[in-house]
Order: C-alpha cells, then structure tokens, then sequence
C-alpha cells in the first residue's frame, strides 16, 4: 500500500503586524563594497595513489608543463602518476583586501581522482573576472574527516573527499580597483526591492542629520549625498547604524524537498473559505502465476508475475475557515493532511480566487 501524502511539517516565525526597529545594514548592500570571487587551475600532489588516472589528459599535460618551468622535460605520455590530481581552487576576496592578507580557499577535483585528503597544493594563481591574478593559493588541503576506503566486497565512504579547504591558504597580492575615496555619492542597494522601505530609509537618513542627503531612486536604490567635508568611513559607518521601523511582507515559502512550508508576516484571509480535499491510495500486488505445458509436449514451466494495480479514492472532506486568522488556516491544512504539493495546489487556489493575501514562494 502506497499513500501518496507525506507528513507536513509548519513552522510559524510571524502572525502579526507588529513592526520592528532593524538596522538600515541588515537592509541594503553598499555599492561597491562587495565580496570578489577567484579561481584558479592548479595541482595538488603527495597523494597515496589516489590522484587522478591515466585518462584525465589534462593533469599529465599539466604535471609535464610544471616540470619544463623547472627544467626537467619529459613527454606528457610517460607521465604515470596517481599521487596528483587536477583541482579547480576557488576563493572569496574579502572587500578592501589589501596585498598581504590572508583567506581560506576551497579546492575540488577536476579529474577521476578518489581523493585529495591531505595532499598538498602547489602555487596556484587565483584570477578575478578580469582576467588578472589578484592572490595565489598553496598549502595542505583538508577535506574535514572525509575518507574513502573499498575492496572487492564493497566501498565504504564518509563525506566527500573530493573537495577541501585550505585555511589561510590564500594571499593577496593585487589590491581590488576601488577606492571609497573616489565615490562621490553612497549608494545603497536593498536586499528586497520595495518602494516603501527605500522611501522610509531615505526620510530617517534626512531627518537624522537634518538635510536632505538621501533619495530613493526606485525600489531599490537610495542615493546619499556625502556632506562637506565629512569622513566618508565614519558618514557610511553611522548611516548604516540607523534604525528603521520595518514590517515584513506577508509571504510563505514552500519548500517541496522536505515538505517545511514557512509562513510570516500578516498574511490575510478573507473568510468564509471552504476547501475540499480527498485522500488517494494505491495498491500495487504481484501474484506468481505459474504456466504448466501439457504433457510430451516439449515445453517448458514458466513462472510469470500478475500485477494488479488498484486505485482507492476516499470521500472528500470539506474544511471551513471562517476567521482571517494564520493560524486557522494551517490548524485547517494541517488538518486535511495535506502534502506539500496539494498544499501547492491549494495556496495557489485561494491566492487565484482572491481569498489569500501573500506572496508565495515555491523552492
């Protein structure tokens, strides 16, 4: 027997429309004060046969190039190693890195290798989207307990020792073209675009220092105008500081994978709302049938399977909600036993009919 509904699972963060004072920084992105992403191609040797196979061209031709930068030439086809493996490095650049600090880098395989656990990464050059080195990358990977051992009975795995960290295992060594002494305006960027928040920020901006400094271009810029002679780090320092009194959009997010649908803000139900709902079950049965050929007859007994597939609807229930209340409507869906798609289905119903007031978001 195969019940298609599965257990949901509602967590409630808000039912109300209380406000909330929050800080303008856990709002909006400064423009231009961003983290900056590298990657880079590079080789991680010592490994003990677990690197990557004959097939993987690319590290024999690499291994051969490296060893002509030192030296030593030799064809890339005599190359027969399995104690390295290819590795694509990648990094987060903090904003305002300077040239000589230091930053975790993540190493993964590029080839067929089985593991990469407590190899060692060579010099590896690490380029922004621009096309130009900006860090370079060397040191001991870790991949955080991971291991893989198999034999001919099986394969026994924990992680993915694939894939590693190097901590502080990168340095920069280009600083980042951009100078928050050449902005000639503060430009916040919302994280959620909304024309009311942008307008709100900009009126608590000017009513802080007293000028209007700050203007909402659109849902989801505010411009700043920096005052005469101001330093700059400790005018966007106490910009940022400012408090702003928000009220979270009603919306429920739907995640399908694990049936976890969350709801917040003050998401309204206009009543009286009826939803029907009726359980399906199916029935899947094999039933050995065995085929006996008549007598001197040459053949042979066959086994064969019967399936038969039988499908059960029960009566559709019918729930009533009759308050505006959030938490009527998921006692109510809680009660109908609803799985996360038929909660898809009926979300989306009553946002169609006019009944529910939220945005929905499905993940």
């Amino acid at each position: 027997m195969i019940r298609l509904l599965t257990v949901l699972f509602f967590l409630l963060l808000s039912a109300g429309a209380q406000g909330a004072l929050v800080k303008i920084s856990t709002l909006v992105n400064v423009e231009g004060v961003r983290p900056n992403y590298l990657t880079g191609y590079g080789i991680v040797v010592g490994l003990n046969g677990s690197g990557d196979g004959t097939t993987s061209v690319f590290t024999l031709q690499s291994i051969a190039n490296m060893l002509r930068k030192m030296g030593i030439y030799v064809d890339p086809k005599a190359v027969k190693t399995k104690n390295a493996a290819a590795v694509i490095v990648t990094a987060k650049l903090p904003p305002f890195a300077k040239p000589g600090m230091t930053f975790d880098v993540e190493v993964a395989s590029l080839g067929d290798a089985k593991s990469i656990a407590n190899g060692v990464l060579i010099r590896t050059p690490l380029l922004g989207p621009d096309g130009k080195v900006y860090a370079f990358a060397q040191g001991p990977v870790s991949t955080g307990g991971g291991f893989s051992e198999s034999n001919k009975g099986g394969k026994v795995q924990k992680n993915f020792p694939t894939a590693g960290i190097i901590p502080n295992g990168g340095i920069v060594e280009r600083p980042l073209p951009f100078e928050l002494s050449q902005m000639k305006q503060l430009v916040l960027t919302l994280n959620q675009p909304n024309f009311t928040l942008a307008s709100e920020i900009a009126q608590v901006i000017n009513e802080h220092f007293g000028k209007p400094l700050a203007r909402a271009v659109d849902s989801a810029t505010v411009k700043v105008d920096y005052p005469a002679g101001v330093n700059k780090v400790k005018f966007i320092s106490e910009v940022l500081n400012l408090e702003v009194n928000t009220v979270p959009e009603p919306t429920i997010v739907i995640y399908e994978k694990t049936g976890t649908v969350i709801m917040s803000g003050d998401i309204k139900i206009d009543p009286p709302v009826y939803v029907s709902h009726g359980n399906i079950y199916v029935s899947v049965t094999k039933t050995p049938v065995i085929s006996q050929p008549p007598p001197l007859s040459g053949g042979k007994t066959v086994v064969t399977q019967q399936v038969k597939t039988t499908v059960k609807e029960e009566n559709g229930r019918i729930f009533g909600i009759n308050s505006p209340s959030l938490r009527d409507l998921v006692k109510a869906l809680n009660q109908l036993g609803v799985s996360p798609r038929d909660l898809i289905a009926i979300l989306q119903a009553m946002k169609a009919a006019g009944k529910l007031h939220a945005k929905i978001v499905i993940m």
